[in-house]
């Protein structure tokens, strides 16, 4: 899947029916590295696809940037790093000034999928779309 389709997929339908990969909850720290900076957030699910977290800042869709998050599983950690694109960038409430973003990631390697994949199976948010 390109970042495009990604994108396109993502503004088709709303909750389940645009889920294609299953993803987990998740709620720990994420690094990222944006064109301005390096920053800190907070992961709120993952999936093979990606991971979508909780940050104190909008970013632009399309913005190409770098993540770096520890995969709790079993005892163990895996670190999971990459490049991605935002693919989606929400304001939680007009309330307050943080925002919900959705990065795509297609360059996870194999052994970072299957980490990946073991996690969402013993934590399972979201069925994938039949």
């Amino acid at each position: 899947m390109t970042a495009e389709s990604a994108s396109n997929s993502t503004l088709q339908g709303s909750g389940r029916e645009r889920r294609r990969w299953p993803r987990a909850k998740a709620d720990w720290p994420i690094s990222l590295d944006l064109p301005e900076g390096r920053y800190e957030a907070r992961v709120r699910d993952i999936s093979e696809a990606g991971v979508c977290f909780y940050l104190d800042r909008p970013v632009k869709l399309m913005t190409r940037l770098q993540i770096e998050l520890n995969l709790p599983h079993e005892g163990n950690i895996t670190v999971i790093r990459g490049a991605g694109v935002v693919v989606r960038s929400e304001t939680l409430s007009e309330h307050i000034d943080h925002y919900e973003v959705a990065v795509f990631m297609p360059d996870f390697t194999a052994s970072e999928k299957e980490s990946i994949r073991a996690f969402v199976q013993d934590h399972p948010e979201f069925e994938p779309e039949s």
